[in-house]
Formats: C-alpha cells, sequence, structure tokens
C-alpha cells in the first residue's frame, strides 16, 4: 500500500475532504471538519480513529498497528504493508466512526453513504 493507495481509498467515501492542515504535506481527510486519516510527512503509514482506546490497544496488541504520534490513545498508526482488505477496513470504519458522531444537522448536509 501507498500514500496514494491511501487517498484512493478515502476520496471514494462520500462527503471526504483532503486537507494539509499543517503544512509541509500531510494527508488529512476529513467528513464534517473531523479528521478520519491522517498521512504524515514520514509517509510510513496512516493513521486511523478507532472507537476507544481498549479497541486502540487491542489493535496495538494483535500487531494490526502502532499508536499514532501526536494523536489520542483512541488512535492507531496502520503501516503500508499491512493487509490491503484490513487498510481499507480500518479506513471505513474510521470514517464511519467520525460520520456518525458528527450532528445530525451536518450529517444531513452530507452524501448519502452506499
Amino acid at each position: 500500500m501507498t500514500r496514494e493507495t491511501v487517498n484512493a481509498i478515502c476520496k471514494t467515501l462520500p462527503g471526504a475532504e483532503w486537507s494539509d492542515p499543517w503544512g509541509g504535506g500531510h494527508d488529512a481527510w476529513k467528513v464534517g471538519g473531523k479528521m478520519f486519516a491522517c498521512i504524515g510527512t514520514a509517509d510510513d503509514g496512516v493513521s486511523v480513529k478507532t472507537p476507544d482506546i481498549e479497541t486502540a490497544q487491542m489493535l496495538i496488541d494483535a500487531g494490526v498497528g502502532v499508536k499514532a504520534p501526536y494523536f489520542h490513545r483512541s488512535w492507531i498508526r496502520l503501516p503500508y504493508d499491512c493487509a490491503p482488505d484490513e487498510l481499507h477496513h480500518r479506513l471505513n470504519a474510521s470514517y464511519d466512526l467520525v460520520r456518525e458522531s458528527l450532528t445530525k444537522k451536518v450529517q444531513a448536509t452530507l452524501p448519502p453513504r452506499c
């Protein structure tokens, strides 16, 4: 997997928007203004949100990812060499988690999730 692969997956998600909020080559993907995926300048993986700290720790303990630097403990960083289906699943799960946390008003402005 590469940065381009992650970006290709993220841009297919309804209402997902790319930004570089800190400058310098970050790829941050947001829905409704809230981040669900981020690739840093080190370009060694993608950070995604999990439902809670316990889930993140379970995934870290299982070797799926590592703690995402600079993010809350409920985020993990998936290395590019993780299984393609795992990467796809985690990006979609992070997107769904963030989208569901948005206010109903903001959710109503987004394209429907197919």
